[in-house]
């Protein structure tokens, strides 16, 4: 009887594992598939550009988690990296540029600006957060409209210019690297993830969200300021894409109110891989990194072997649709 106890004890915790980690062994078969198809694939200078390409991508999956583990979703954030990138710009232009979009423009340091396209950014979550936590519209709502707001904001501040020819102080955030070969918007990535995942595992905040998404009835019940968690939510995930806007537009030097476009779709599908359940109350900082990684290597690998980008999207849409089915199915059978 003892016997049988720990045999069920030890296969529990072996399937405790395997669904932790999935992500990772997926990842693990998709390079080993992909190194074997191309040997270009299998090389440092690759999965550093990997790692460059989804960062962006990454820090909106980072954000936009902490929204489904509610329940919520945000579809702004596209908008966001645009709204953030172009008034940042406007603020560090060469001041021969300058009288473009902002006339009389004095120099302004780069860390203002940078502070500013921040700001703006999160100003849009805060938007969000008040709509969804005190009006009840549903977020899926709230977030399309802000999202409308946020490029149309970008399009009207340059009327639909590019705002290019940025002073190097700002752009050196972007293209610049630590220790010569990790690249500054894969290290920002980084520190961010460590901040969600202590947000999100080790702190009140991070354990009121579970519990709004598992059932916010009860968590109101339990003592839990259900609204003013919720805004902090939507103010975090628009950080999250706000950082963003500022890196890509201090990597490509310019800021443009078209940036951005569709990115809201990559971050919910990396988030959504990773195993932030769209019921809620579920999800990891760690498996989002994993279906960050997961999408990478699947972009990459099929660019590299030349498949078109068109059947690329086909692709993608099938895993994200088996991920929300999978999801489906493991929380019918906990139930």
């Amino acid at each position: 009887m003892e016997t049988t106890t720990k045999t069920k004890k030890r296969r529990f915790e072996i399937k405790t594992i395997v669904n932790k980690y999935a992500m990772f062994v997926i990842l693990i078969i998709l390079i080993t598939i992909f190194g074997i198809a191309s040997p270009h694939f299998l090389t440092g200078a690759n999965f550093i550009n990997i790692l460059t390409s989804e960062s962006s991508r990454g820090l909106l999956a980072l954000g936009v988690a902490f929204c489904i583990v509610t329940r919520g979703i945000d579809l702004s954030l596209g908008s966001l990296i645009a709204v953030s990138s172009v008034f940042t710009a406007a603020l560090v232009q060469k001041l021969t540029y300058s009288a473009l979009i902002i006339p009389n423009l004095t120099y302004i340091p780069a860390w203002v600006a940078v502070l500013v396209g921040l700001a703006v950014g999160t100003a849009f979550g805060l938007m969000n957060g008040l709509l969804v936590a005190y009006t009840k519209i549903h977020p899926f709502i709230a977030t399309l409209g802000s999202m409308t707001m946020a490029r149309g904001f970008a399009l009207l501040f340059t009327n639909a210019y590019p705002v290019p020819m940025l002073r190097e102080d700002f752009t050196i955030i972007g293209q610049g690297s630590i220790l010569g070969f990790l690249p500054n918007i894969v290290f920002v990535f980084l520190m961010v993830a460590i901040i969600a995942n202590i947000l999100l595992n080790h702190t009140r905040f991070g354990k009121n969200l579970f519990a709004i998404g598992g059932n916010v009835d009860a968590a109101r019940a339990s003592g839990i300021k259900v609204e003013r968690n919720l805004v902090m939510t939507y103010c975090w995930s628009a950080l999250c894409a706000a950082l963003a806007g500022v890196m890509m537009t201090a990597r490509a030097a310019s800021g443009n109110a078209t940036l951005g476009e569709g990115y809201e779709l990559d971050g919910i599908a990396a988030a959504t891989i990773g195993g932030v359940s769209q019921t809620g109350g579920v999800g990891s900082i760690v498996g989002v990194i994993g279906g960050i990684l997961v999408l990478g290597v699947i972009n990459n690998g099929l660019l590299i072997l030349g498949v078109s980008s068109y059947l690329q999207r086909i692709i993608k849409g099938a895993i994200i649709i088996i991920a929300v089915v999978f999801d489906m199915r493991k929380v019918a059978r906990k139930k």
